[in-house]
């Protein structure tokens, strides 16, 4: 139960983060990560609890995987075409 609270806490900071955070899009890519590594952490011992096998654990961290690549691919992009981060200065966005 304990392992729930601290997941569910995590979640949350990473959304408080992902919000509070929306300029700077590696700290947004960050938190991101946090909500998906809490999310993780909370289907892997629902599953274990319920003695299910980790296939669907494993398909889910195999996307995130893929998400953060993405996001870094799409950061370093960024990065080499206005010189930083920030989402206000992509102008093809707004």
């Amino acid at each position: 139960m304990l392992v729930f609270m601290i997941s569910s806490v995590s979640f949350f900071a990473g959304l408080l983060v992902f919000s509070s955070k929306r300029k700077h899009l590696l700290l947004m890519l960050l938190s991101l990560e946090f909500i998906v590594l809490s999310l993780y952490l909370n289907m892997f011992f629902y599953f274990s609890g319920l003695g299910y096998n980790y296939f669907f654990s494993m398909i889910f961290i195999t996307m995130s995987v893929c998400e953060g690549a993405l996001g870094l691919s799409v950061l370093v992009t960024m990065i080499r075409s206005y010189g930083n981060d920030y989402i206000l200065s992509f102008s093809s966005l707004w």
